[in-house]
């Protein structure tokens, strides 16, 4: 949800410190389209900068809202499944073509879904749904998906506090620079993913042609 600007989250985490990073995080996990991504980065950067926030504080947060409202997306994916995600999903920016997408990733990859689902925006929002609508045994989910949690919030968290120590140590002129090869970065990682997802939305169509249906009932077309 692109209009939630930095400005706006600095204020979130400066008035409800660690439990907004949970909850931004985790409502992402349960399917809504927020900024989960962003907000760890910008959670890692102000504790960074700001003596009221630490890092580990920040992880444990990210982490346990990933775990928990990726279960609550299993769960909702398990009891409701598919006809509450196509009738309800285009208010949240989860197109048929983004489903059918999921769709294709999780027959093909499964396990490999869940565990760097969190790296992937689509998949950050869609795997616990599609997980439970699969009938994913949840023991095998829960394990998946924290140890993905984990990582992700370990690579990108710390990332970024370090980013935001760096810029703290720097003045003037380098300081600026630094920021901005690190905003035209992340820019140039959202376009690479916005043209790949496009590419794979293509492939899952070929893979799996004609109307949606439940993901249990699907198989995957094999290309010659």
């Amino acid at each position: 949800m692109e209009s939630i600007s930095p400005e706006f989250l600095r204020h979130v985490f400066s008035t409800y410190g660690y439990w907004s990073v949970g909850v931004i995080i985790g409502l992402e996990s349960m399917g809504l389209p927020l900024p989960g991504e962003t907000a760890l980065v910008l959670a890692a950067i102000y504790a960074a900068a700001h003596h009221d926030m630490s890092m580990a504080g920040v992880m444990v947060a990210a982490v346990l809202g990933a775990i928990v409202g990726d279960n609550i997306g299993y769960w909702v994916g398990r009891e409701f499944g598919y006809r509450l995600l196509l009738r309800f999903g285009g208010y949240v920016r989860l197109t048929k073509q983004r489903i059918k997408l999921g769709q294709y990733l999780f027959l093909r990859h499964g396990r490999l879904v869940v565990f760097f689902g969190r790296f992937i925006p689509i998949l950050r929002v869609l795997a616990g749904l599609l997980a439970g609508m699969n009938r994913m045994p949840w023991q095998q989910f829960l394990v998946a998906n924290a140890a993905g949690a984990i990582l992700w919030v370990g690579v990108i968290g710390t990332s970024a506090y370090a980013f935001g120590r760096a810029l703290l140590r720097l003045t003037g002129p380098v300081a600026i620079g630094l920021f901005v090869i690190g905003a035209a970065l992340l820019i140039a990682a959202g376009l690479f993913i916005r043209r790949h997802e496009a590419e794979l939305e293509a492939e899952a169509e070929r893979a799996l042609p004609g109307p949606l249906r439940p993901v249990h009932r699907r198989r995957v077309k094999r290309s010659a």
